[in-house]
């Protein structure tokens, strides 16, 4: 059977890439962005584009009917910063426009959902050093709190209703396609414009706060990857682990400083860093490696000449 797919927030940091690699290895024709604005050109041109608010399920319905849909990427929400400025917009947006393709995957409208878990899905009491698969989840935010109910959520309709729903916690993304988006991580996307145009940066985040991070193109792969995996290989339907690198602002500025050696980055720290010191440090993922072959390419120093390269 051809696979049709639907990108729900092709638009964003994520989607974006997705849109690009489904396309080249499923075909234009059979993969439908859809977003609440029109997209890049090239998107638009390259295959058919639905406006889409995920919001509204009739809408929804009616575009997979439309297309055919067999399978949705959900890349719809609202990011940990934003949501905190805003936390029932962000609660909503979150958690009825899950609701929206769990009910149509059990109704069976169309037959495998991919849906983004998030490390802010942890919490402070959560280990911070190799956090493993299965843990202490206390998140303090909004986007995190929407991020673990709906990993729960997605693990009650497999079980309940035999729905084929799969998803991955990501660590910090980096990718230089898209804007930074308003995620507590954005700042090691901000970085390297600035780090190109102006020589400098000043950090929200204290310069020894660590997060997991990982470059765009392994956090395709590992997308494509477990919806691709067999189902009998995905064995946890709540949220994997995954991980690729850990560094520090100041790390990270010292790997730039490689390619730019007159980079200066300073620091004035927000309510971000809070953010983030709830969040672990280094991510243990090794049953995502063992269930379903996840394995990332890049190293921190091959991300930062990748993007230094193409920023």
């Amino acid at each position: 059977m051809q696979e049709k797919i639907l990108v729900l927030g092709s638009s964003g940091q994520i989607g974006t890439d997705l849109i690009e690699t489904l396309r080249q290895s499923y075909g234009n024709e059979n993969v439908v962005a859809s977003d609440i604005k029109e997209p890049a050109k090239h998107i638009l041109e390259s295959g058919p584009f639905e406006i889409v608010n995920a919001m509204d399920r009739d809408r929804l319905e009616e575009v997979v009917a439309k297309h055919g849909i067999t399978q949705i990427y959900h890349l719809v929400a609202m990011l940990s910063a934003t949501a905190e400025k805003m936390p029932m917009k962000g609660w909503d947006l979150n958690m009825v426009s899950l609701f929206h393709t769990l009910e149509m995957l059990r109704e069976k409208q169309f037959n495998k959902l991919y849906w983004p878990s998030s490390i802010a899905a942890f919490g402070p009491t959560t280990p911070k050093v190799d956090t493993p698969q299965h843990t202490v989840m206390d998140p303090g935010t909004v986007y995190g709190i929407s991020k673990l109910s709906g990993e729960l959520w997605c693990d009650y309709y497999c079980k309940k209703y035999g729905v084929d729903v799969r998803s991955i916690r990501y660590p910090g993304l980096i990718s230089y396609k898209t804007e930074p988006g308003g995620g507590t991580t954005d700042y090691a996307v901000d970085i390297f414009h600035k780090a190109k145009k102006e020589g400098k940066y000043e950090c929200y985040l204290a310069e020894d706060t660590a997060l997991p991070m990982m470059y765009m193109p392994d956090a395709i792969k590992a997308t494509i990857g477990i919806m691709e995996a067999p189902a009998e290989d995905v064995k946890i339907r709540t949220s994997y682990n995954l991980a690729a690198f850990s560094f520090t602002p100041k790390q990270l500025a010292e790997a730039i400083k490689k390619h730019i050696p007159d980079f200066e980055i300073t620091y004035n720290v927000d309510s971000r860093n809070d953010i983030a010191l709830g969040w672990p440090q280094e991510i243990d993922d090794q049953v995502a490696r063992q269930d379903w072959g996840w394995k990332n390419d890049f190293s921190l120093d091959a991300m930062v000449e990748d993007m230094l390269k193409n920023v």
